[in-house]
């Protein structure tokens, strides 16, 4: 896979010489076991796929390298190009300004750009409109383009059974920038719908089968189906796409209920189902695959607790935190600064969006275990940081040096 040039504030030494030793013994990718940083009164189970993805670190490197080759000029993001705090600052830092915030909201109006203004999407993709806009201001849009070839596929899935007169299902978070990006793609060639969960495909399915009456689609779907979209045929042959950063388990349990249902509700066998559900097999990007499938490989193993670094606003981050809640006592943080002590930590409650204190963190025992991960968008420098703060507190944290220099 190609390599990219990343900053080496985000590197980390002794992480590089973990995963390329694991690389070593695992080529293929099959081995989803943690790897086992043994300590001695701290042991670290490190998930085996974390960290910067395919397309974040394209997306880092081609905005960083436009910074740097165009001195002088006005340099714009559409918006966060990712969602970690840390590397969106660093191009704030730089200069960088952001046209937009994560919902949407204009920060910058479009009238106030030039033409020689640089203008990049973010690694999420971006709207048809947007582009159409951005033409209008005489901006060349996909000039500096960093989104990810994982989202592209999705929309050129979408677009490919979109062409057969199939409608497209979108599992995805209706406000997310991905999801407003390929719901723009999608419905220029087919009616879209979007589903934020199985409870909401649930609901969709009650209007396949006509067990809803169909006027209410368009208030318990509001904001979420494309222009003209009639409830009444445009549900009758279906495909299911996704955001790229969702639970791999939901998208396809959504998928499979959905099929169930159609081949239910017009008597189809597995021969013919294909008439009327199209087979998109999973749109998830391989990162979103690995990292949700070695944390699961963790979580077999015993332990006291799970760290998952990363952005508070990351989907993909989000979904790593509500795997581990189900087995451990789980600290979401963005930083390791937020680990203030072994008893005092400041988490994040991505459920009610709030940070809270925690005075009870690390567990008062003679040998404690560690999962730990973080998110695609989340720079090693961080994880390693978070490994040497708990070090800190037993007295070892030259371990992290001997252990990043060793052959």
């Amino acid at each position: 896979m190609k390599t990219f040039n990343v900053p080496v504030i985000y590197r980390s030494p002794l992480i590089s010489a973990i995963k390329n030793q694991r690389k070593q013994q695992d080529r293929m990718k099959k081995d989803f076991s943690p790897t086992l940083l043994d300590f001695g009164p701290l042991k670290i189970l490190l998930a085996r796929h974390f960290g910067f993805c395919y397309g974040v670190e394209n997306a880092i490197e081609i905005a960083f390298r436009t910074v740097e080759e165009n001195p002088g000029k006005r340099i714009f993001l559409l918006s966060e190009m990712i969602h970690n705090a840390h590397v969106n600052n660093d191009l704030l830092d730089r200069g960088v300004q952001f046209i937009m915030d994560t919902a949407g909201k204009q920060l910058i109006p479009w009238e106030d750009l030039q033409e020689d203004d640089i203008v990049i999407i973010p690694a999420f993709g971006t709207t048809l409109e947007i582009e159409t806009r951005l033409h209008s201001l005489g901006i060349e849009p996909l000039k500096y383009n960093t989104t990810c070839p994982f989202v592209e596929r999705v929309w050129n899935k979408a677009e490919q059974i979109g062409k057969k007169s199939y409608t497209v299902i979108v599992h995805g978070k209706p406000g997310h920038e991905e999801t407003r990006a390929t719901f723009s793609h999608s419905r220029s060639n087919t009616p879209t719908v979007v589903v934020k969960d199985m409870a909401e495909a649930e609901k969709l399915a009650a209007y396949i089968n006509g067990t809803t009456p169909a006027e209410s689609f368009y208030t318990v779907f509001k904001d979420q189906y494309s222009p003209g979209f009639d409830v009444t045929t445009d549900l009758q042959r279906v495909g299911v796409v996704n955001q790229t950063t969702m639970l791999a388990t939901e998208t396809q349990a959504i998928a499979d209920y959905i099929r169930q249902v159609i081949t239910a509700h017009y008597q189809l066998t597995e021969a013919t189902v294909g008439e009327r559900f199209a087979d998109t097999r999973d749109t998830l990007c391989y990162a979103t695959n690995d990292n949700q499938s070695a944390v699961t490989g963790m979580l077999l193993e015993p332990a006291d607790l799970a760290i998952v670094v990363g952005g508070y606003n990351s989907s993909n981050t989000s979904h790593l935190v509500e795997l581990c809640e189900e087995k451990l006592p789980t600290y979401f943080i963005s930083a390791p600064e937020h680990i203030h002590s072994a008893g005092e930590i400041d988490h994040y409650d991505f459920h009610h969006k709030q940070v809270i204190h925690s005075d009870t963190f690390l567990p008062e025992k003679e040998r404690v275990t560690v999962l730990l991960t973080s998110g695609a968008s989340c720079p090693d420098a961080l994880v390693e940081g978070v490994i040497r703060r708990l070090l800190s507190f037993y007295g070892l944290e030259h371990k992290a040096d001997e252990m990043a220099t060793a052959d």
